[in-house]
């Protein structure tokens, strides 16, 4: 084998680059559990100041600090040993209510490694890989990842693009969100229009659970187990799935069970990821984020 140096060199420093992101990837959520990224965004602060203000030891907070500093993660003066994040940082690492925190979709990636031997064995199988039976953490990193793009585009953008929509909420409606997960969504529209009502349907009792624990008292919402094409209520005025109908063994069996359940003049809103129709459209970054979750998360359960 006698490989071309100057095509070999660029793909080696790519996976350099591959190897570090992904190392680096525990230390997000280690930071983001300690609230490291929230205190590095009042003001610039050294390793001491930092570890101090959080109650963890300097040593590792040294030593994530430079970690952070050498992924771009974390804005840094090496000479003062002072360390904080810019405005945009604090977006992506830090704010809560910012409609681009990215920090739930690494969670997410802990529990692809968690489940990489029982992907592996069904890749030899062909067999599903039930929602259920996966690390825990999945199910907190996708409601931490898709919930601030929820906060932020479902009431002022997503619910307005739909005729009548809106009106009807305001006025009072009856809602469905399926495949709602730990109910971010449903809780969303329920805080936001209270004259109208909500349930939020999983199969995954355990989701379920998770959503009726955060409901925060609210009266106007219910969360249920059930599946996309059995659950048995019906006159809904709107029924939303989000991010979940691509998940599903029988797609059109949902859509089927949910035209049965909306009034006749009823409302079925579809959020799905953007994608081209084929693998040539599809070869870019955000794709690649799209097929690595897709390959590891999506097809299992939907087999």
């Amino acid at each position: 084998m006698n490989p071309d140096m100057a095509k070999l060199e660029p793909l080696l420093g790519m996976m350099v680059n591959e190897i570090g992101a992904a190392a680096n990837a525990a230390l997000v959520i280690t930071g983001d559990k300690l609230g490291l990224y929230r205190a590095l965004s009042d003001e610039p602060m050294n390793a001491m100041q930092l570890a101090e203000k959080t109650g963890t030891h300097e040593r590792y907070v040294r030593e994530w600090l430079a970690a952070q500093a050498a992924s771009g993660y974390v804005s840094c003066d090496p000479e003062a040993g002072l360390f904080w994040l810019s405005p945009e940082q604090a977006a992506v690492f830090a704010n809560e209510q910012s409609p681009v925190l990215m920090t739930g979709g690494f969670y997410s990636i802990s529990a692809l490694f968690a489940d990489e031997p029982k992907l592996t064995a069904a890749f030899q199988t062909g067999s599903g890989l039930g929602w259920g039976d996966r690390c825990s953490c999945l199910f907190c990193g996708v409601e931490r990842f898709f919930r601030p793009g929820y906060r932020g585009h479902l009431v002022r953008e997503w619910l307005p693009a739909l005729d009548g929509v809106v009106d009807k909420l305001e006025r009072g409606a009856k809602v469905a969100d399926v495949g709602c997960g730990h109910g971010a969504s449903t809780l969303i529209m329920a805080r936001e229009f209270p004259n109208s009502e909500f349930v939020g349907y999983d199969f995954h009792d355990a989701s379920v659970r998770h959503a009726q624990q955060h409901a925060d008292g609210l009266e106007n919402v219910r969360f249920e187990t059930a599946r996309a094409h059995d659950y048995e209520d019906f006159d809904f005025d709107l029924i939303t799935i989000f991010d979940a109908f691509h998940d599903m063994g029988d797609p059109v069996g949902a859509a089927a069970h949910a035209r049965k359940s909306l009034k006749e003049d009823g409302t079925l809103m579809l959020v799905e990821p953007k994608a081209g129709d084929s693998l040539g459209e599809n070869l870019n970054p955000v794709s690649r984020v799209y097929y690595a979750f897709s390959t590891s998360v999506c097809v299992s359960p939907a087999l």
